[in-house]
């Protein structure tokens, strides 16, 4: 067998590829930006060819940088951002839209109308999503409704659907000329048209967006011994490797830190950040405003579920203060600046800018900074923006102990801002408990190649993956309990000035 395991990460703000040994261990990766396209306030769209460019450009530079083939790997892992909707023709390849990214809110109408008329409800027990901006199904409805020709085309059965991972998967099997168009659990799980507990498209679902069946990808496990398809020799690996995994990135992560019994849990901070709890075989339903969702399915074992709250905005707060504010020059300075000060001199940053998600779904809350006086400074406003990281991640964790009754003792994280030493320090002290993080800190990747390795016997079993799970760092509370009542206090008093800012009919 080949001694590696390559991973497709393609993700909001970049794509990556990355090749992993049997140790878990990263042996070379390369990683590219793509434009965050923004027509008008609220919407987000990425370019499907932009995507696929890079993707293919990522794989043929990590490969030649490290002397590797794509011979070298026994399988083929895909992770992604989910949500993110692309509708394209299966005939010519050509994409009818942008791909409506998971932050846009122009379908908040559309959302809101479905819980006017107890739609909503349905959505909620069967999907186990609220009716909202950030998933899927409205997106799908919105490119029907407002480009030209897709309806017939969708009618015709020429038009398809498919989140990133579906869109990369069909151009690496062949494309126009033969290929695969599937998804998997994890991905079907986020468009608000998938049965929790039958794990296939639902017609009353669709029928409330009226969405062509035809137009939806084959759902299968994230897992499987019988690859998804075989990538081309063609194309961008040189070689035909089995396509054996692909997990939405959340639960990508779930698997990459080793997350795979019940009560285990993770924070991932990227462009958002996704807090997931593992709930086993159970489907729980949340009462808190959390999300269930599938956490993974291997084979043709029973799925596992998951609690989640999806925060939309954390990471690209940072962007936030370097692409428009201009106060920081790149990500890391966000730490520098932000240590000038002791603490945030009474300022808060609520970083709705797509609405506020889990555990509030509101689409009428936009951004704020309050408690801004003429003694506070930009730097006031990155420690503002670290801790907003944090206070969100609190939200989300007492929501989750409400709703499972499993009291949080450390916190796993990755994810870029894992980098910031004092963005983790913040958040051990905002929620009272150790934080830690693995040596390998690109878990979203990481699970797509254990997904994919364990499918061909590359990994033998789970055993064997919690044995690659090393600790690279640990932070430690240190406030008291005073500060961090005080803190959460005004963070709350602050999210209640955000909301009611747009109107929603």
């Amino acid at each position: 067998m080949a001694d590696y395991v390559g991973a497709i990460d393609q993700g909001t703000t970049s794509t990556r590829f990355m090749v992993f040994d049997h140790g878990g261990n990263e042996i070379a990766r390369h990683q590219l930006e793509h434009e965050q396209i923004m027509p008008q306030a609220g919407w987000v769209e990425h370019s499907p060819f932009e995507i696929w460019e890079r993707t293919s450009s990522v794989i043929k530079t990590t490969l030649a940088r490290a002397g590797m083939q794509g011979s070298d790997l026994a399988a083929l892992g895909i992770t992604n951002q989910r949500e993110t909707t692309v509708v394209w023709n299966r005939k010519t390849g050509r994409p009818y839209y942008n791909a409506i990214v998971w932050q846009d809110t122009r379908t908040d109408r559309i959302a809101s109308a479905l819980d006017r008329d107890g739609r909503g409800d349905v959505i909620r027990r069967k999907a186990g999503l609220p009716p909202a901006t950030y998933f899927s199904g409205g997106k799908i409805q919105w490119i029907l409704e407002n480009v030209d020709g897709v309806r017939e085309a969708a009618e015709a059965g020429e038009a398809i659907f498919g989140t990133t991972d579906c869109w990369l998967l069909w151009n690496l099997t062949g494309g126009t000329e033969g290929g695969v168009h599937v998804t998997d659990v994890t991905n079907a799980s986020r468009t608000m048209l998938m049965d929790l507990e039958t794990l296939d498209w639902d017609d009353e679902l669709l029928g409330f967006f009226d969405i062509p069946r035809q137009m939806l990808p084959e759902i299968r496990p994230s897992s499987s011994p019988e690859p998804y398809g075989t990538t081309l020799a063609s194309g961008p690996l040189g070689a035909e490797v089995p396509l054996t995994a692909a997990l939405g990135d959340q639960q990508a992560a779930m698997v990459g830190q080793v997350c795979l019994a019940p009560g285990e849990a993770k924070n991932t901070y990227g462009t958002g950040n996704f807090l997931l709890l593992n709930t086993g075989t159970e489907l729980v339903r949340s009462d808190n405003g959390l999300l269930t969702t599938v956490c993974y399915q291997f084979g043709d074992e029973l799925p596992v579920y998951a609690l989640e709250g999806s925060i939309a905005v954390t990471g690209s707060a940072v962007q936030w203060l370097r692409d428009q504010l201009g106060i920081i020059s790149g990500a890391a300075q966000s730490e520098s600046l932000a240590r000038q000060v002791e603490d945030n001199g009474g300022v808060y940053f609520v970083p709705a800018f797509s609405g506020l998600f889990a555990p509030y779904w509101r689409s009428d809350a936009r951004g704020a900074i309050v408690g801004l006086s003429r003694f506070n400074t930009n730097a006031h406003v990155a420690r503002a923006t670290l801790e907003a990281i944090c206070y969100q991640s609190r939200d989300v964790a007492d929501a989750m102990e409400k709703d499972s009754g499993v009291k949080l003792e450390v916190l796993k994280v990755d994810g870029g801002v894992t980098a910031n030493d004092l963005c983790m320090q913040i958040q051990a002290d905002v929620l009272g408990v150790p934080v830690s993080k693995p040596v390998v800190a690109e878990t979203t990747a990481l699970g797509a190649a254990y997904a994919a390795g364990l499918a061909v016997g590359f990994w033998s079993d789970r055993e064997e993956l919690r044995k690659n799970w090393n600790e690279d760092k640990r932070w430690e509370p240190q406030w008291s309990e005073e500060q961090r009542a005080e803190g959460y206090k005004g963070w709350q008093k602050a999210v209640t000035r955000t909301l009611d800012w747009v109107d929603v009919e």
